[in-house]
C-alpha cells in the first residue's frame, strides 16, 4: 500500500507523499516540522479573527491606561522662542579681510555651532544663576544646600530645553517645558538673554586674549628696536659716519647719504660745468677766431670805411670831368689811400686783441677743469673708503628699519583688535519672545488615546501571534496542507449539539451534510481504485470529532445507495451503542466460531449498519493484535460495499496502529484550533510506520468562513466533548 505520511528530506523539512498529491491535485511544498511556512496576510487575518477578544481587550486596556495616565500626569507648559543667527563679519587681519569675500564664514556650520552652544549646560547654568532658580522653592523645592539646589535647577533647565536645528536658513527655534506657565515663559526668555550675553562675553574674551598676545609681542619688539638703534649709533660714532639721508624706512642706503658723497656729487657737477666751459673756449679759440675778429674789425673801421666810400664816390664822379693827374683828382686819391692805410692798421689791431682774449679764456677754463679733476679724484678715494666702512653700518641700519616696521605693524594690529573687541552688534538676536502659555502642552488626551490605542493594538496583535505560535495548532485547510503535508478532504463547521447534528445529517441540504458530502467526494478519488473498500477514521487525541465524522461519512455513503458497515473499534471508550451489549466486536474477537453477521445491527439510517464495540475488555490491544480481526474484516468486506472503522486515537495507544495495519486506508481527523501540530505529525509518523495509506485529513469544528456555507453560524462538538453514546435505532421493518 502507498503511504502519504510526511517524511523527512534530510534538511529539516517534511515532504508530502506523491501519490496523494497526484490524486487530489494538491501542490507539493516543503513543510517544516515545526509547522507552517510563515506569517502571511491570510494567516494574520485568521489569527486576528481567532484572538479578536484578546486583541480588543488589549486595545481597551491601552485606552483606559492612556486615560488614567492623562489624569495622573502633572500638566507641563511649553514656551517657544525664535532666534536669528548672523555669522560675524569683523576681521582682525588685513589678509583675512581681503579673503573674506572668497572664503567667508560657512553659515550652516556657524548656525549648527550655535545650536550646539544653545543646548550646552553652560547656558542652562547661566540662566539658572541669572534667575536665581536655586532659591525658587516652586521650581527646585527646599531640600539640600544652595549648591545642590543649583545643580538640580541646572539639570531641570537642561532637560526642559528642546532646541530645533534649522534645515535651512538662519532661524533657530527652541522650546522650554515647565510645570508653571510663568516659569516656562520666563526661563525660555532668560535662556535667550543668557545665550546672547554668553556670545558677547566669548567675543570679548577672544579679543582680550589677542590683545594680551599683541602686548607681549610689542614689548619684545620694542626691546629689539631699542637695542638695534643703540648698536647703529655706536658704530656710526666709532667710524665717524654721518648719514644725511632722509631716513625713510625701507629706503636703500647709497653713497650720497654721506658728506663725502654729497661733496663728490657737487664736485662732479662743477667738473662737468668746467669741462663744458673749457670745450666752448677751445672751440671759440680754434674755430671761432675768424668769425669773432671780423666782427670786431668791422665795428672799429666802419667810420673809416664810410669816409673812404664817400671819397671813392666823389673820385669817380669827377673822373668823368677830370683826368687822373688833375690836382683835385690827385688830392682825392691821396686822401683815399690814407684812409686805406688807416683801415688796415685798425683791422690789424682789432684782430690781435680778440685772439688774445679767446686764448686767455681757454687757458682759464682748462686750468679750472684740471683743478676740479684732482679734487674729484681725491673724493672718489674717500667715498670708496667710506663705502667699505659702511657695510656694517648698512646691516645695522636694515635691522633697525625691520624692527621699526614690525613694531609699527604690531601697534596697528593692537589698535584694530581694540576696536574689534568693543561691545558691538551681537551675532544672535531675538525674533520672537516666549509668550505665556494658555494651555498645557502635556498631557495631550487625544495623543495619549491614540498612543494607548496603537500600543494596545500592537500588544494585542503581538500577544495573539505569540499565543498562536506558542499553541501551534491546526486551524485551517492551509494548515493541513502546509503543516501536515496532507490533502484536506474537507472542513466541517461547528454545530450546537447531538440532536441537531443527527438532524443535520438526515437533511442532505444542511450545511454539515454538504460539508461531509465534499469529504465523501474527495474519498472517491483518494486511491487508484477509487473509493477504498475499508477505511479507518482516527485522530491524534480523543474529542476531535472522529466518531461523528465516521458516522457522517458512513451515512453519506449509505444515502447514496451503498451498503455501509460502521465498526466501533474503540474498545476503551466506544462512541456508538446498540440495543444490547451482548453483541459486538469484543465478542467476535474472543469467540472463534461466531460469524460476524450475527454481531451487526441496523440503524435509523437506511443502508447503514453498525457493529458495536461490545463489552469493554481488559486488554483491547491484545485482542486487536491477533489475526482474528483480519478474519472479521475479510468477512464483512464481502458483505458490504464499504466498511468504515471508528478507531481509537493514535497518541498513547496501540489500538489505532493495529487496526490501520489491517485496514490499509486511514482518514485522519483534526480538530480545528485544538490539535497541536507536533502531536499530529507524531501521530501521522506512527500511522505511516504501519504501512497504511493515509488518504487525507478532515478538519472538524472549523470556524473558517467557507464561502457561501456560512460555517460560523454553527456549533459542533457536543458529541465528543461529552462523549455521549449514540443510540443506533433499527427500522421497524428490520427486526
Amino acid at each position: 500500500m502507498n503511504n502519504n505520511l510526511p517524511v523527512p528530506d534530510g534538511n529539516g523539512n517534511w515532504i508530502v507523499d506523491r501519490y496523494s498529491v497526484d490524486r487530489l491535485g494538491i501542490t507539493t511544498e516543503p513543510v517544516n516540522a515545526e509547522g507552517g511556512k510563515g506569517l502571511d496576510f491570510a494567516a494574520l487575518l485568521r489569527i486576528i479573527s481567532h484572538w479578536r477578544w484578546l486583541i480588543l481587550g488589549a486595545v481597551g486596556f491601552g485606552v483606559i491606561a492612556a486615560i488614567i495616565i492623562t489624569l495622573l500626569t502633572t500638566p507641563v507648559y511649553r514656551s517657544k522662542v525664535t532666534l536669528e543667527v548672523n555669522p560675524p563679519t569683523v576681521e582682525i587681519m588685513d589678509e583675512q579681510e581681503r579673503d573674506r569675500s572668497s572664503t567667508g564664514v560657512n553659515s550652516w556650520d556657524y548656525v549648527a555651532t550655535q545650536v550646539g552652544l544653545l543646548s550646552s549646560r553652560s547656558i542652562a547654568e547661566r540662566a539658572a544663576q541669572d534667575l536665581n532658580l536655586a532659591n525658587n522653592k516652586d521650581y527646585v523645592g527646599t531640600e539640600g544646600d544652595t549648591s545642590t539646589r543649583l545643580k538640580t535647577a541646572i539639570d531641570k533647565v537642561s532637560s526642559g530645553l528642546n532646541v530645533e536645528a534649522p534645515e535651512d536658513g538662519q532661524l533657530i527655534k527652541y522650546t522650554f517645558d515647565a510645570e508653571s506657565p510663568q516659569l516656562s515663559a520666563t526661563i525660555a526668555n532668560q535662556i535667550a538673554e543668557s545665550f546672547i550675553n554668553s556670545n558677547l562675553q566669548r567675543r570679548y574674551e577672544a579679543s582680550a586674549y589677542a590683545r594680551n598676545f599683541l602686548e607681549k609681542q610689542i614689548a619684545k619688539t620694542r626691546g629689539d628696536l631699542e637695542k638695534s638703534e643703540r648698536q647703529l649709533v655706536a658704530y656710526a660714532q666709532a667710524q665717524g659716519i654721518i648719514n644725511t639721508g632722509s631716513g625713510d624706512a625701507g629706503s636703500s642706503p647709497t653713497d650720497a647719504n654721506s658728506i663725502q658723497g654729497e661733496s663728490l656729487i657737487a664736485l662732479n657737477k662743477a667738473l662737468a660745468d668746467a669741462t663744458a666751459r673749457r670745450v666752448a673756449a677751445e672751440g671759440a679759440y680754434r674755430s671761432g677766431v675768424a668769425v669773432g675778429a671780423t666782427a670786431d674789425v668791422t665795428a672799429s673801421t666802419q667810420v673809416l670805411r664810410q669816409s673812404r666810400a664817400t671819397l671813392e664816390s666823389e673820385y669817380q664822379d669827377k673822373r668823368t670831368l677830370m683826368k687822373p693827374d688833375h690836382p683835385d683828382m690827385l688830392s682825392l686819391r691821396s686822401r683815399i689811400d690814407e684812409l686805406d692805410r688807416q683801415i688796415v692798421r685798425e683791422t690789424s689791431q682789432a684782430s690781435s686783441g680778440r685772439t688774445n682774449t679767446l686764448l686767455a679764456e681757454y687757458r682759464g677754463a682748462l686750468a679750472a677743469e684740471r683743478a676740479l679733476q684732482g679734487r674729484v679724484g681725491a673724493l672718489k678715494g674717500s667715498v670708496l673708503d667710506l663705502r667699505g666702512r659702511s657695510i656694517q653700518y648698512n646691516i645695522l641700519q636694515r635691522e633697525v628699519d625691520t624692527n621699526r616696521s614690525l613694531y609699527d605693524a604690531l601697534l596697528q594690529r593692537y589698535k584694530e583688535v581694540g576696536v574689534a573687541g568693543g561691545v558691538g552688534t551681537s551675532p544672535v538676536s531675538i525674533v520672537d519672545r516666549a509668550d505665556l502659555p494658555s494651555s498645557p502642552y502635556k498631557p495631550n488626551l487625544l495623543l495619549n488615546l491614540l498612543a494607548g490605542l496603537g500600543l494596545g493594538l500592537a500588544a494585542g496583535l503581538a500577544s495573539a501571534i505569540a499565543l498562536e505560535y506558542l499553541y501551534d495548532t491546526i486551524k485551517t485547510r492551509d494548515d493541513v496542507r502546509q503543516k501536515l503535508g496532507l490533502a484536506c478532504l474537507g472542513a466541517i463547521p461547528k454545530t450546537s449539539g447531538q440532536d441537531s447534528f443527527i438532524e443535520e445529517l438526515k437533511d442532505p441540504r444542511s450545511i454539515v451534510s454538504e460539508a461531509y458530502s465534499a469529504v465523501v467526494a474527495s474519498l472517491r478519488f483518494s486511491t487508484d481504485e477509487g473509493l477504498p473498500k475499508t477505511l479507518i477514521v482516527s485522530s491524534t487525541r480523543s474529542g476531535e470529532g472522529k466518531s461523528s465524522s465516521a458516522l457522517a461519512v458512513a451515512q453519506n455513503f449509505a444515502r447514496r445507495g451503498a451498503s455501509v458497515l460502521l465498526i466501533d473499534s474503540d474498545l476503551r471508550k466506544p462512541a456508538f451503542k446498540a440495543a444490547s451489549d451482548k453483541i459486538g466486536l469484543t465478542r467476535l474477537l474472543t469467540g472463534e466460531d461466531e460469524p460476524a453477521r450475527s454481531h451487526i445491527v441496523a440503524t435509523q439510517f437506511s443502508d447503514l449498519w453498525l457493529m458495536p464495540s461490545g463489552p469493554l475488555p481488559p486488554n483491547p490491544a491484545d485482542l486487536l493484535s491477533t489475526s482474528r480481526f483480519h478474519e472479521i474484516l475479510s468477512e464483512v468486506t464481502s458483505l458490504f460495499d464499504i466498511v468504515i472503522i471508528d478507531a481509537p486515537p493514535v497518541v498513547g495507544l496501540a489500538d489505532a496502529l493495529l487496526l490501520a495495519s489491517v485496514a490499509g486506508h486511514v482518514m485522519f481527523v483534526v480538530e480545528s484550533g485544538k490539535t497541536r501540530t507536533k502531536a499530529a505529525i507524531e501521530a501521522l509518523r506512527m500511522l505511516g510506520g504501519t504501512g497504511a495509506h493515509i488518504l487525507g485529513a478532515t478538519l472538524t469544528k472549523s470556524a473558517e468562513d467557507m464561502g457561501g456555507y456560512g460555517y460560523k453560524a454553527y456549533g459542533y462538538g457536543a458529541l465528543d466533548r461529552k462523549r455521549t453514546e449514540i443510540l443506533m435505532i433499527p427500522h421497524e421493518t428490520d427486526s
